[in-house]
């Protein structure tokens, strides 16, 4: 197998001689880093307010719905965001846009340090999620700039896999600041956190040299062929199997996110400590599917493996085993096997973030694979919306906290379930590719 070799990435800041492939790939891999990095801030912050729930709820006197509304309020600009930042990806530069997102998180962390009220908190989550939003598919197509499409397996796991080491390093560090310090002190930290990261992304984060069309194609004359038109990519079985599989996988997150410790200390009667160290094994569990299935992947391609079966069934299997766990799991009655069902249904799904991405990237354009990515983020995100405010309305209208849990895990089990059947039938990469009158 002959390796890639790494043409040199546009410098805004240097002028020289193009770097050597070594260079190149030490720099992608560098690139990766940071893109860990950010990942992993990301999803700490989208944590924080399911891990200080108890505390804030406690000393604001709200209740399960309110909590709910202000959860699900940091998806009302999310999906909207996701899908403009996505358009404004083909003309501004990522490093540009993910420096943006990163100083804008800061920032949407301050309004509950002035103020500890709902609105603060509400004005500060959406701020955060209008910020968010087009994170996970800007970071992803900023990472895929720098690797080759057989070469995007172990990349594009490790760039999820900074949500499950996100939540792995967040849980039972936010749970410590907010037992030692207080639930303000963990916004805090995680403020100071995106301003670090976001310097550092400046200096070293620039865009690679995957990012346009193969010159073959233009000097063949097929450069029309090679890009169809949005419906048309929009609308093929591929993305609309890669959005379902999306958005079952993110209607577990959301759930876990805004209630999965709530749950866990108020069901389950577990300390804060426990808590956290339960939701860390959840997102270990994650990494090791991600770390696991990913390479996986792109070593069945490389042996000619339809990409249907080597990254479009196993998203859809993912998100359906979870959905199965998930309606399991309240019914369980020996604790060692409801905590196996929960982290299943929790973790589980997570390898479909990566692969709906490799799906879709497998039938896209290079050069609308931003626009593209922004809305399948958009769409399949949508889960944060809605769960966590159905969560808390199921709560207070059933006759008992237990009921209405195990009514909202049935739902999250239906809904998980049918997007994972989608998933597993709808997409078929190699037919797309060819309706579409592109080359692979």
């Amino acid at each position: 197998m002959v390796k890639p070799q790494f043409r040199p990435a546009l410098r805004l800041d240097a002028a020289g001689p193009p770097p050597d492939p070594r260079t190149g790939r030490r720099r992608a891999w560098a690139v990766a880093a940071l893109i860990v990095a950010f990942m992993l801030v990301n999803y700490a912050d989208k944590s924080v307010l399911g891990l200080a729930a108890v505390p804030i709820m406690n000393e604001l006197h709200i209740s399960n719905s309110t909590y709910g509304l202000i959860s699900s309020s940091f998806a009302l600009l999310f999906s909207v965001s996701g899908l403009v930042v996505g358009f404004v990806s083909a003309r501004a530069s990522c490093r540009v846009l993910l420096f943006v997102m990163a100083g804008v998180w800061a920032v949407a962390q301050l309004p509950v340090l002035l103020v500890a009220s709902v609105p603060a908190l509400v004005a500060g989550r959406v701020l955060l999620g209008a910020a968010e939003g087009p994170a996970a598919s800007m970071s992803m197509h900023a990472l895929y700039k720098w690797f080759p499409e057989d070469r995007r397996g172990l990349p594009s796991a490790l760039q999820i896999s900074g949500a499950a080491l996100g939540t792995l390093i967040a849980a039972p560090a936010v749970t410590w600041l907010i037992s030692a310090f207080g639930w303000r002190s963990a916004f805090a930290a995680l403020a100071a956190t995106s301003v670090v990261w976001s310097l550092l992304w400046w200096r070293a984060g620039h865009d690679g040299p995957y990012g346009h069309e193969p010159a073959h194609g233009a000097a063949s004359g097929t450069g029309e062929a090679t890009r169809p038109p949005y419906r048309a990519l929009l609308l093929n079985g591929t993305v609309l199997g890669s959005i379902a599989g999306a958005f079952g996988a993110s209607w577990a997150l959301a759930l876990s996110q805004a209630w999965l410790p709530v749950y866990l200390r108020t069901q389950l009667g577990m300390s804060p400590g426990r808590a956290a160290t339960l939701i860390s094994g959840v997102s270990a569990f994650s990494f090791v599917l991600l770390l696991a299935v990913s390479p996986l992947v792109d070593a069945l391609k490389r042996r000619g493996v339809s990409s249907r079966w080597s990254s479009g069934a196993p998203q859809g299997i993912a998100v359906a085993v979870a959905a199965l766990a998930m309606g399991a799991f309240p019914f369980a009655d020996a604790r060692p096997l409801l905590l196996v069902l929960l982290t299943v249904a929790f973790g589980a799904h997570a390898i479909a973030f990566p692969l709906h991405y490799m799906t879709t990237a497998a039938v896209v354009p290079p050069a609308q694979r931003g626009a593209v990515f922004g809305i399948v983020a958009a769409t399949g995100t949508l889960p944060g919306l809605i769960t966590p405010y159905l969560t808390g309305r199921l709560l207070d209208s059933a006759p008992t906290q237990s009921t209405g849990y195990t009514h909202a895990f049935l739902v999250s089990a239906a809904v998980m379930l049918v997007c994972g059947l989608v998933a597993l039938t709808a997409i078929r990469p190699d037919r797309d590719v060819r309706r579409l009158g592109r080359t692979r």
